[in-house]
């Protein structure tokens, strides 16, 4: 075999290494969303937590990305700067990034305790469904601070290498939101019963513990990123905050720019009724299991780009990122066959029984298995080239994407009429209802990979200056 097909030794088994307990932590990330879903199906009654835990799904998804500013920026520095052998400096760099996350989890507390009633009837909830949302969102505010720590911290120990300490914490986050959820919303034991307010407590409470032990694993003076280092103080420096900030902030508005997006994209579903709210909650949910091998295989693409790069070691890069992509993309293939083909029974496991909503989520779940080989594509791609810095670029992507395809498309195949904005204007529609927007949602994936792939296989991102 040639010098260019032969992949660098070392390159594998990191990527397992640092892939491997990202998609265990991801899995468990999941668990949250889930516990909460079984949770509300099986006791308690009537449509309406459910139709409230299809937003509650996406608050869940949007409060760590309240943070991807200062995460994005974070990782790719620290990861370039450990790459090169300066630890010493990664550690700084990760002391700023928590200052930061400090003041965005200040304002995020305030936003979110100002404007919980705004948000949920700005997505088209009404009734007791809206009640119970505004509800669970207002008490989540208080782990704000903590879902801070464990998002900037995560970054930047993954950064560094280590995805094993998020993964703890997020065993132990887990276990804590699954007994506290369980016990407040059955009363089992010497919990009381309270009902629905108990999933929000189980979740906050959860997220609290998970901040502090990324807190105490950052402070160890043997580990990979010790920011208590005593040579350096915990005032700002300006400078490390602009590099931080200047991969960060394209990356971030990546990031938001997705989640406004898929909050648009809620909204124009909810307008459908309580079946279709809680229908695409519980798929989404579903579908999320799709998105843990894309989830990993990103960070551990991101990692290795950016730590080869650190160290002038472009090959390298290359072939780690398309290892990554290759083993993504058949283990999300393989997650697109179950539940094309068991994607009903999936559901009638949250259901309880072969109900309306269980036979609709099944029939979603065959419409957006068809997009998991190119979503793994395109999370992993996004993922080197946030690790890269090339940032500005996966922005473009994403807006190419979601508001060019996804958003119009969604309005135009689930909507019977179609409005125009500022105008008395109105287009016929498909009135393909839920599954003409999860159609549109496919179809924005595709088109999206197919670009990431594209700027991956021009090069441009092995030049970015971080």
């Amino acid at each position: 075999m040639s010098r260019a097909l032969t992949p660098p030794a070392g390159v594998f088994r990191p990527m397992l290494a640092l892939a491997l307990p990202v998609l265990a932590e991801e899995s468990l990330n999941l668990l949250v969303g889930y516990t909460d879903w079984f949770l509300a199906g099986r006791f308690l009654s009537g449509e309406a937590p459910k139709a409230a835990m299809g937003l509650v799904a996406y608050v869940l998804w949007m409060l760590p990305s309240l943070f991807s500013i200062v995460g994005v920026g974070a990782l790719a520095v620290v990861a370039r700067l450990v790459g090169a052998g300066e630890r010493h400096e990664a550690a700084h760099v990760s002391r700023q990034a928590l200052l930061v996350g400090c003041i965005a989890a200040a304002v995020g507390m305030i936003a979110t305790s100002t404007f919980a009633a705004t948000f949920v009837a700005a997505m088209q909830l009404r009734g007791e469904p809206a009640e119970l949302a505004t509800r669970y969102i207002r008490i989540l505010t208080i782990g704000i601070p903590f879902v801070m720590i464990e998002q900037v911290g995560t970054a930047c120990l993954r950064g560094a290498g280590d995805t094993v300490r998020g993964l703890v914490a997020r065993i132990v986050l887990n276990l804590v939101n699954g007994i506290v959820s369980t016990g407040l919303v059955t009363g089992f034991g010497f919990f009381p019963q309270i009902g629905w307010t108990g999933l929000a407590i189980g979740a906050t409470s959860g997220h609290c513990v998970g901040g502090m032990i990324i807190l105490f694993r950052l402070a160890r003076r043997q580990g990979a990123l010790n920011i208590l280092d005593a040579s350096r103080a915990w005032s700002v420096d300006w400078p490390t905050v602009r590099r931080i900030l200047r991969i960060g902030i394209p990356g971030g508005a990546d990031i938001w720019a997705v989640l406004t997006c898929h909050l648009t994209y809620a909204a124009i579903i909810n307008s459908l009724g309580t079946l279709a709210q809680a229908a695409h909650g519980l798929g989404l949910q579903i579908e999320a299991m799709s998105y843990l091998p894309g989830s990993a295989f990103s960070i551990a693409a991101a990692t290795i780009a950016g730590q080869s790069l650190g160290a002038a070691d472009q090959r390298r890069a290359v072939h780690g990122v398309l290892l990554c992509a290759s083993c993504a993309a058949v283990i999300m293939t393989t997650a697109g066959l179950l539940m094309f083909f068991w994607g009903e029974p999936i559901a009638m496991c949250f259901t309880g029984e072969r109900d309306e909503l269980a036979i609709f989520v099944g029939q979603l779940l065959k419409i957006v298995a068809i997009s998991c080989p190119a979503l793994g594509l395109l999370m992993v791609m996004l993922g080197a080239l946030r690790g890269a810095g090339d940032t500005r670029l996966s922005l473009a992507i994403t807006l190419i994407g979601l508001v060019g395809i996804r958003l119009p498309g969604a309005c135009l195949l689930a909507w019977p009429e179609v409005p125009i904005p500022f105008t008395s204007l109105v287009l016929p529609g498909a009135g393909l209802g839920v599954a003409g927007a999860w159609t549109a949602m496919v179809t924005d994936v595709i088109l999206r990979s197919v670009l990431a792939v594209a700027r991956f296989a021009h090069g441009g991102w092995k030049k970015v200056q971080v």
